[in-house]
């Protein structure tokens, strides 16, 4: 079982910058796939940034390439969200999630195939 905490979501202006963190209790965080999703208001949540567990392979929403960077310190049991240029559409709860299948290359992007969730930091972007 992996507990995971995120933390950093917070009111921005448009083009302002923001960083998620998520901290994982347990000393498996390092073999896991990892990513972010986002839910907003009356939609379903969806797939933002992945990140494989040896951090080598890294897979993003269209709606974000160019604009956020997955990454992860598996010494600190963290994985980040950098993001920039932030846009009122970003406005959402975001989530991390693990998945606890060990040492897979592919990385998954629906959210059944994630099986640990924290609770969600929120993120408004303001116009």
């Amino acid at each position: 079982q992996v507990q995971l905490v995120e933390s950093g979501g917070g009111l921005v202006q448009a083009g302002g910058s923001l960083r998620l963190s998520c901290a994982a209790s347990g000393p498996t965080f390092r073999r896991y796939n990892m990513g972010w999703f986002r839910q907003s208001p009356g939609k379903e949540r969806e797939f933002v940034a992945g990140i494989t567990w040896s951090g080598g392979s890294r897979n993003y929403a269209d709606s974000v390439k160019g604009r956020f960077t997955i990454s992860r310190d598996n010494a600190k049991n963290t994985v980040y969200l950098q993001m920039n240029s932030l846009k009122p559409e970003d406005t959402a709860v975001y989530y991390c999630a693990a998945d606890k299948r060990q040492f897979v290359e592919r990385l998954s992007l629906r959210v059944h195939e994630y099986d640990y969730w924290g609770q969600g930091t929120q993120v408004t972007v303001s116009s």
